[in-house]
């Protein structure tokens, strides 16, 4: 099969997944969110008798079990998505508890690294019909590296900010669509039957990828990947058999306005931020040898010393090193811990960083 030469970046593909994925180059995606078709629906959509899509899920999921058709077609695409990833991309897939271990396991084998299995809690669940088992409220979400020594990227910071400053959990609660956001066809029906809410997909994308990523989302549906993609300024690639579908994900990602530039700036992680040696303020004079240091609560004290090391006692080292010989901890952040003296106010180091940073 002819391999594309240019990525269809910014497109929705008509066709087969794996026939699509298979004309792509190799270690040319950096995110793949997948949400595949579970394993009933390789025979076709499951209706009830007043001819509506199936939201939820009760026991007539479970009368197809022909596992090793699944199996197979898991493993073909799986395959595919992990030759598309480059080295350091990282693969999102969800689904029920239908589909998920078997997906999972097959990760697994081909060489994925699980990084996380996030929990969808759905706000506003479908029922169950029959009354025989628990309301099904959750969907389960795989995050994975390419492989075990992939660099993978996740913004911490941006979902530590997301979260009002506190650490993002892996169990998410989120309504499903519903509301203006959710489809519908010429009769006024759901016109996809899994449709995922945009905020799930923004969560996603804003903790695993950058501005200009490629995202690919080979089962795009009716297109929340693609249209929370041009949202936040990465590059997508859709693929989707459903014509309607195609068509319906077409519209609502030409709706999409792309935030402007200033408003796609997150809280940069560790990896982001501009390494600056203390030394440089140093041989600057921005702070000057004999510069006297403290901690927040002044209990300690240090001097700054030409070469960029500091001084407290009979102890001298890193801001960082010295920092954490004080207070007798095994590390210290030296640049939020040690503070100096600006016009009368005592400021952490981190300020010249901060202020080195917008200079550019």
């Amino acid at each position: 099969m002819e391999i594309v030469r240019e990525l269809p970046l910014d497109q929705i593909l008509l066709g087969e997944a794996v026939r699509i994925m298979r004309m792509l180059p190799t270690a040319s995606v950096n995110c793949i969110f997948a949400d595949p078709p579970y394993n009933l629906q390789l025979r076709g959509e499951l209706r009830r008798p007043d001819d509506s899509l199936v939201d939820g899920v009760d026991d007539d999921w479970d009368r197809f079990d022909d596992f090793a058709a699944y199996d197979a077609f898991t493993h073909e695409w799986l395959s595919e998505a992990r030759r598309l990833l480059r080295k350091d991309g990282t693969i999102w897939v969800i689904g029920s508890y239908h589909n998920i271990f078997r997906i999972g396991a097959i990760m697994q084998e081909l060489g994925f690294w699980i990084l996380n299995d996030i929990i969808w809690r759905k706000s506003n669940p479908m029922p169950n019909f029959k009354g025989r088992r628990f309301t099904n409220a959750h969907e389960t979400m795989i995050w994975a590296a390419r492989g075990k020594d992939s660099r993978y990227r996740f913004n911490y910071q941006a979902m530590k900010a997301l979260n009002d400053d506190l650490q993002m959990r892996s169990d998410w609660l989120f309504p499903l669509c519903t509301g203006a956001e959710r489809l519908k066809n010429e009769h006024g029906l759901k016109l996809h039957p899994t449709q995922k809410p945009e905020a799930l997909l923004h969560r996603v994308l804003l903790a695993s990828t950058g501005v200009g990523d490629i995202v690919l989302d080979p089962f795009l549906g009716t297109g929340t990947t693609a249209a929370v993609a041009r949202r936040l300024s990465r590059h997508y690639i859709g693929i989707e058999r459903h014509p309607a579908y195609v068509e319906a994900a077409l519209g609502r990602v030409r709706r999409v306005r792309p935030a402007p530039d200033e408003g796609m700036t997150t809280t940069p992680g560790k990896r982001e931020a501009v390494r600056i040696p203390f030394g440089s303020f140093v041989e600057r004079g921005t702070i000057a040898p004999g510069t006297v240091l403290r901690d927040r609560m002044k209990r300690a004290e240090a001097v700054v010393i030409a070469d960029g090391t500091i001084r407290a006692g009979n102890i001298q080292g890193s801001i960082h090193k010295v920092g954490a010989e004080v207070t007798h901890a095994p590390s210290c952040n030296g640049w939020t811990f040690w503070h100096f003296e600006r016009e009368g106010a005592w400021l952490p180091l981190d300020v010249l960083r901060q202020e080195r940073t917008a200079e550019g």
